[in-house]
């Protein structure tokens, strides 16, 4: 098993592509910390794969101190963090969007990594066996499109903030990464639409996907698995699209 004996947060846990990647995480040895304000939805996923269900907000530093300590009250240690939990705001003009769902994306999309770097880092230092974040970013961070242009700015800071951190870590042999995904049927699926999952809107979205469909939680966990396991020891400050071409 790829990751056998490695202990992982993954954030965003209780759906989509965190429960996505938590299962496949488990499913290759790791021990996994499920991390979701939807503290229900957590237990679930872990209880149906060994985890631990934690809950909390990515974006409150002191949830943040909390989910890393229980991580090493749990096992010992931390050797992979999956900064997956994100929101968007609503897919519209930006003149439309207020400053309430400004503050919201940049919190817990943005200053929720920063949190997690502070708490997670010193004790990936203090261990001295380096280790392994990964961001999940999006390609909308790449290949902005209108109608999600402070949601896609927040991404736009991910990939920065990912590649600055891959250099000032490297001396501690922690691997800094971030995986793009295109747009994916997630909870937050008709927000990034900006309209009701309809097939015709759907199908105006999957038109710019040259492999013709949307990104699944197997795809975005695929990546991420790869990202922590050690044959990727020297792949650190990408930036992985995992969009049917779409960026291309």
């Amino acid at each position: 098993m790829r990751l056998q004996g490695k202990s992982a947060i993954v954030t965003g846990a209780a759906s989509g592509f965190g429960e996505g990647i938590a299962r496949r995480f488990a499913a290759e040895g790791a021990w996994v910390i499920c991390a979701d304000r939807d503290l229900a939805g957590a237990t679930r996923v872990a209880a149906e794969i060994g985890g631990t269900p934690v809950g909390g907000d990515v974006s409150v530093e002191a949830d943040v101190q909390a989910l890393v300590a229980k991580a090493v009250d749990e096992f010992g240690g931390l050797d992979i963090v999956v900064n997956n939990a994100g929101t968007t705001h609503r897919n519209k003009p930006i003149l439309e969007v207020t400053a309430e769902e400004f503050d919201l994306v940049y919190a817990t999309n943005v200053k929720s990594i920063f949190w997690m770097v502070r708490a997670a880092v010193p004790v990936m230092q203090r261990q001295g066996r380096g280790g392994s974040i990964i961001n999940i970013s999006s390609t909308a961070g790449q290949r902005p499109r209108p109608g999600l242009t402070w949601y896609n700015s927040t991404k736009g800071a991910v990939n920065t903030a990912t590649q600055a951190m891959a250099q000032e870590f490297a001396r501690d042999n922690i691997r800094v990464n971030a995986v793009c995904p295109v747009i994916g049927a997630t909870g937050l699926l008709e927000q990034f639409m900006g309209g009701p999952d309809t097939p015709e809107l759907r199908a105006r979205f999957v038109a710019s996907v040259p492999l013709g469909r949307m990104s699944t939680p197997a795809d975005i966990a695929n990546a991420c698995v790869w990202l922590g396991e050690d044959a990727s020891s020297f792949i650190t400050g990408i930036l992985l699209p995992v969009d049917g071409g779409r960026s291309a």
